[in-house]
């Protein structure tokens, strides 16, 4: 398929979005979420022609799989992002120059952003709504896996803006072909930004191909350090938590770290792990202190490769540590600038890893699973930026507007 054609219509409906009011805005997103839970069967029906097309035990499928709980769960976000202040038209910094010239920086939408994500239908909730509270078109590149699911989503949306008298082109979702991606990381005269969503394998893909600029988000090798001075009945509630709510999302905990004086409370802190038959890739150290306590058939000697992979399925990586210093060492060698955390008691210990640990997200004393923009207040969440430039962390409004600066003059000339 040639998308040139389709990336024009983008274009000139996204010059449009800039005549939208906010009240207008808020109340599609509303109907939108009515739509949403009102054709949940239409929804699931599609889902599951998706579902059934992929293996049950792929850690994808918990991703791809939508319930009418979780549609409930999705509209439920999109009514809190209406409800949020507009992240368009803040003044960022205003000055009056000795010439007179008053010059201000104020925030505006990035115009058409491209989505490249895989198999994970409630991106394209997520992402119409952040994209069209902050005034920016949108371009979907959803995975084959999802494609049902996708294009029945995509529709539903497409009909309340035809319904409100907006051009509908605002949503777009391309086929789900090897071509379309293509030519949506080329377009470089038509999409302003590129976020890809989804795995380490796409991720890169998406920056070593792209002429767009990129923002990267998704891979997450996540760290929980069990520090010397850790609270054993926290710890044990936190790494149950991060490991096993959801396995398949990107905040799960892929390796325990624990100090080695703490060793002999190694059983207790994985104990509730055992009941979610959670695999355990123990180094040397850990795997004395685990052999007989911990089933067998659960647990595995670590090699190389057990450090430095995101599981995304009930496996998790447990490292030793002989100091504190070796433990921000592994995290930063082996993490991927996600989330990390430590559980501890000490204040300064604390401080400490907050500074030197180099994640988007630091955590004391509580789970990773918190990762995410929903628990973040901000409604929902476009990714979650692993990279330093722009963004960082869960992404939302004004992660999605760039700035402007607006120079007014009573006629000033320059010498």
């Amino acid at each position: 398929m040639n998308c040139t054609p389709v990336f024009k219509k983008v274009v000139k409906a996204n010059q449009m979005m800039n005549t939208l009011d906010a009240n207008t805005v808020n109340k599609v997103l509303l109907l939108v979420a009515d739509a949403a839970v009102k054709n949940s069967d239409l929804i699931l029906s599609e889902n599951r022609k998706d579902l059934i097309r992929m293996d049950e035990s792929d850690p994808r499928y918990d991703r791809l799989k939508l319930t009418e709980s979780r549609i409930k769960s999705i509209a439920g976000d999109i009514r809190k992002v209406s409800g949020l202040q507009s992240p368009l038209g803040r003044i960022i910094s205003d000055a009056t120059m000795p010439n007179g010239l008053r010059i201000s920086r104020i925030s505006v939408p990035f115009g058409v952003i491209g989505i490249i994500y895989e198999a994970r239908p409630n991106v394209t909730f997520d992402v119409f709504s952040l994209c069209f509270k902050s005034g920016n078109a949108c371009i979907l590149k959803g995975g084959s896996d999802a494609i049902n699911s996708n294009t029945a989503i995509v529709r539903i949306i497409r009909s309340i803006l035809e319904e409100n008298n907006i051009n509908p082109d605002v949503l777009t979702l391309l086929p789900a072909g090897r071509s379309e991606t293509a030519q949506l990381l080329n377009a470089r005269h038509y999409v302003d930004l590129i976020i890809p969503r989804g795995s380490r394998n796409l991720i890169d893909f998406v920056r070593e191909n792209a002429t767009i600029p990129v923002i990267e988000t998704g891979a997450g090798i996540c760290h929980t350090y069990f520090d010397e001075f850790g609270d054993r009945e926290k710890g044990r509630l936190i790494i149950h938590n991060a490991k096993t709510r959801r396995v398949s999302v990107c905040n799960a905990l892929d390796c325990l770290v624990i100090h080695e004086k703490r060793l002999g409370d190694l059983e207790h802190l994985v104990g509730l792990c055992e009941s979610s038959d959670v695999v355990i890739y123990a180094d040397s150290k850990a795997y004395r202190f685990l052999k007989g306590k911990y089933p067998s058939h659960l647990l595995k000697k670590a090699d190389r490769s057990s450090f430095g992979t995101e599981f995304l399925s009930y496996k998790m990586a447990v490292k030793t540590v002989s100091s504190f210093d070796e433990a921000v060492f592994h995290i930063n060698l082996f993490g991927s600038k996600h989330s990390e955390a430590i559980i501890s008691e000490n204040k300064k210990r604390i401080e400490l890893f907050n500074r030197s640990v180099d994640a988007s997200s630091v955590y004391a004393n509580t789970s990773t699973a918190f990762t995410d923009g929903a628990e973040f207040g901000l409604g929902a969440e476009i990714g979650i930026s692993t990279q330093k430039l722009h963004a960082r962390g869960p992404m939302a409004l004004e992660a999605l507007t760039t700035y402007k600066w607006i120079i007014e003059g009573d006629g000033q000339i320059r010498n």
